[in-house]
């Protein structure tokens, strides 16, 4: 018996065939373009928003997008090319006043056409890969307006006109040159660079060139860097008002590069009132302006630096080596410290505190002080007279501030040890005579010296200052073992100095009276008998009555 195979069947459901007017896709569109005529012509507020959307949202539907877009682009490329007629025929002035006008028009008009075809929008332009409504829009008017034969030339003149007659002191319609310059900025960055910003840097480059050589020929350093500044500060005002803002950089390089970098060497070296004269003269003001504007150009500070360290070494080689101002040791080094206060105040109100000003001031001052071998000397004997005398009266923090600008020129001293051999014979004498103006001060000196040099360079210092409270010590206990048989003898103070500690010196022989003489042999006893394994020797030499 034979087997027969089964063969299955399946049910089909009736294929609807939807049957398209051959005319609907021209119908629909008559439609839409007449939407887009009426919105062009200002009279969008009959129009069904909705119906337009949905009869735009079938054409798609029903596989009409291709004549959908196509047809958008002609009828929008019909009215530019009218709305350029227009803009063509615009006489003098308002040629940017229609301009703008038309793309305000056509702005408004782009919006609600997005809106009419925005289900074309999210479909088929993504997957047909073509430009999206409004930037075709904005594509359309570069192509048809901005980029036209007789818009563009005249366009790109009027604006740079515009900007010639206002940096020459004519007042112009800023906000409508922000609307244009803003117009090109979204028609995209090359639009805005190709049409206005390169011929615009171009012609700024030409102005200031010619501009400046008229400047450097009839002014003097200051008034030229306020005429600059002046300028410069103009144009960062004029991107602020209507340009893109990052044209703010590119014109201030043109400004720099033509009013200052062409003429960098020449400003600096002017006779009479180049930069060497402003820093004799403590024109903050000018030598600030010139930190402004220099600091904008390649190698500019550099120079200005270079020159200033150049004048402050000539100007201390001077001092150092003039016999003259090397006769009083306080006064040549007051000479110092006020060459450095004049120095730090200039670069601290003009020149912002730049720390590389300042390590040049400073390598300015190690030069010269050096120069002098008596440098360290006179320093110490700067401190002398200051802890004898000159510091009676002054306030704590006043002192403070004298022994900081001491510390300052020490630092620069390359023979410290000449510094400490002075200072130790200077500190000595002032310590055994009572004649120092404020202990404190003298150990607020030594503390700054330790933290400059360190424990070893300060030990005999401080050994100075043990020893003088020890011998207090000492003597209220010598007054106080002698009792009343001291009534009848002279008074002594003596001072206990430890060898090593103290600067030693020859000392000629001195005849005391036997009175005193007698005093110091008790004095003597006690100590000895006090101290074991000691030795005491006679300093008369730094004694006083």
């Amino acid at each position: 018996m034979s087997t027969q195979k089964k063969r299955g069947f399946q049910i089909e459901a009736f294929r609807h065939r939807v049957v398209v007017d051959p005319k609907y896709a021209e119908k629909t569109w008559k439609i839409l373009e007449h939407a887009i005529h009426e919105i062009y012509n200002h009279n969008a507020s009959g129009l069904s928003f909705e119906e337009l959307y949905r009869n735009a949202y079938n054409m798609v539907l029903h596989k009409f997008g291709e004549k959908l877009y196509s047809e958008l682009v002609s009828t929008m490329t019909s009215h530019l090319k009218a709305m350029a007629k227009s803009i063509e025929a615009a006489k003098g002035g308002l040629f940017l006043e229609e301009l703008n006008r038309k793309w305000t028009d056509h702005n408004k008009a782009l919006q609600m056409i997005r809106d009419i075809l925005m289900y074309m929008d999210r479909t088929f332009i993504p997957s047909t890969h073509k430009t999206p409504v409004h930037e075709l829009g904005l594509n359309l008017w570069r192509d048809n307006i901005i980029h036209s034969s007789n818009i563009q030339t005249r366009l790109q003149d009027t604006l740079l006109e515009l900007v010639q007659r206002e940096r020459t002191g004519e007042v112009i319609n800023r906000g409508l040159m922000r609307n244009i310059i803003k117009m090109l900025m979204d028609l995209g960055s090359p639009v805005y660079q190709e049409d206005f910003e390169k011929p615009f840097l171009e012609v700024s480059a030409d102005f200031y060139r010619g501009e400046s050589q008229q400047f450097i020929e009839c002014c003097d350093c200051g008034d030229y860097l306020k005429k600059a500044e002046r300028r410069l500060n103009e144009e960062i005002e004029r991107v602020s008002h209507y340009l893109d803002v990052k044209s703010e950089a590119k014109i201030t390089n043109v400004v720099g590069k033509e009013m200052i970098e062409s003429h960098v060497h020449r400003l600096v070296h002017m006779e009479n009132s180049g930069l060497v004269n402003m820093l004799v003269d403590d024109k903050y003001e000018d030598l600030g302006r010139m930190h402004n504007l220099f600091r904008r150009v390649p190698n500019g500070l550099s120079i200005v630096r270079d020159v200033m360290t150049s004048h402050i070494r000539d100007t201390g080689k001077e001092l150092v080596t003039d016999p003259e101002k090397l006769k009083d040791p306080v006064d040549f080094v007051q000479r110092l410290l006020d060459e450095k206060d004049k120095h730090d105040k200039i670069i601290g109100l003009a020149f912002n505190n730049d720390k590389t000003f300042q390590n040049a001031l400073n390598s300015s001052f190690e030069y010269f002080i050096n120069l002098n071998p008596r440098s360290p000397e006179f320093i110490s004997l700067f401190v002398d007279d200051k802890l004898r005398k000159g510091l009676k009266g002054v306030s704590e923090e006043d002192i403070e501030i004298v022994l900081d600008k001491v510390m300052m020129l020490f630092r620069y001293l390359q023979e410290k040890d000449v510094f400490e051999k002075y200072y130790k014979q200077h500190l000595a004498k002032r310590l055994l005579s009572g004649k120092t103006v404020s202990d404190d001060a003298e150990r607020s000196l030594i503390v700054k010296l330790k933290t400059e040099c360190g424990y070893q360079f300060t030990s005999k210092l401080e050994g100075m200052f043990t020893d003088m409270k020890t011998s207090q010590d000492t003597m209220q206990g010598f007054y106080a073992s002698m009792g009343p048989e001291i009534v009848d003898c002279p008074t002594l103070a003596v001072q206990v100095l430890t060898t090593g500690s103290w600067p030693t010196q020859s000392s000629a022989t001195c005849n005391l009276p036997s009175d005193i003489l007698g005093v110091c042999d008790k004095f003597r006893m006690y100590y000895l008998g006090t101290h074991t394994g000691r030795r005491l020797i006679l300093a008369d030499k730094y004694g006083h009555s």
